[in-house]
């Protein structure tokens, strides 16, 4: 839910274009985020709507959203199907599975507040184990301007690539993200995560409590990192069965393209 993604669907809306929007119907009710009213504008414009979850589609219909909508399940479980068979830890990295946390943090909400950062920082010093946090631009940047320091046990690296960080999630003791997709891939390899944001748009994620909301309160990301699921707790599947680029194709298998050039 970029920019472009709203761009390109009120670019099509007012050229009587359909559109088709994946991952429709997630709100964090939070219209701070930009993504938010990114989502609802190309809900609300959208032909067909491709939820990744019933709670979704739940949502869509609640804002009386009822036409065109599908649930497909979660594009991403494509992906981690299709890919993760071939993660594997950087060596680089000497890492032991499941001996250390991997974090991430890239939201403005929490890199462009001083408080808020400290307190993020301060966490994952305290955590007890080795921290790998992939430093996203921004992070650094702010780190860098507010003058913060990081504990031994944090280890600054550069962002990594898809199958990398896919690896680094798999093989994690514990996940602190701010990121919507790491929630969800942390779901899916059965670690602990503890997102840094006051509210998720992947609700479903923090039932059988394998995601906690912490936002960016030390205490309370302590607290949370004291009362972590086993193996031995539920997690049953939520966002699919990894064939929703299927699905997708199969509902707009009868959509002739629109030849009709636009001057």
């Amino acid at each position: 839910d970029t920019n472009s993604t709203l761009a390109g669907a009120l670019a099509a809306a007012k050229l009587n274009l359909p559109v088709a929007h994946v991952e429709a119907g997630l709100r964090s009710f939070n219209r701070v985020m930009p993504e938010e009213l990114n989502r609802l504008v190309a809900d609300h414009v959208s032909t067909w709507l491709f939820a990744p979850s019933k709670g979704a589609a739940d949502q869509l219909a609640a804002e009386g959203i009822t036409g065109g909508v599908h649930v497909v399940g979660d594009i991403m479980m494509d992906a981690l199907r299709l890919h993760s068979r071939r993660a594997v830890l950087p060596p680089s990295l000497g890492l032991t599975s499941g001996k250390y946390a991997l974090a991430t943090v890239h939201r403005a909400e929490n890199t462009d507040e001083p408080e808020r950062l400290r307190g993020i920082l301060r966490a994952l010093g305290a955590l007890g184990l080795p921290v790998i946090l992939p430093l996203h631009p921004r992070t650094q940047k702010m780190i860098a301007e507010f003058g913060f320091t990081t504990a031994d046990s944090i280890r600054l690296v550069e962002p990594v690539g898809y199958l990398e960080m896919l690896a680094l999630e798999a093989s994690a003791a514990i996940i602190l993200t701010d990121s919507g997709g790491v929630q969800k891939e942390a779901y899916h390899f059965g670690v602990p995560c503890l997102t840094l944001r006051d509210e998720t748009e992947w609700t479903e994620t923090l039932e059988f409590g394998w995601n906690r909301l912490c936002g960016a309160d030390p205490e309370r990301i302590a607290a949370a990192a004291l009362q972590l699921p086993t193996q031995e707790t539920p997690r049953p599947g939520l966002y699919g069965d990894g064939h929703a680029a299927e699905r997708i194709v199969a509902a707009l298998g009868g959509v002739k393209p629109a030849l009709t050039r636009v001057t």
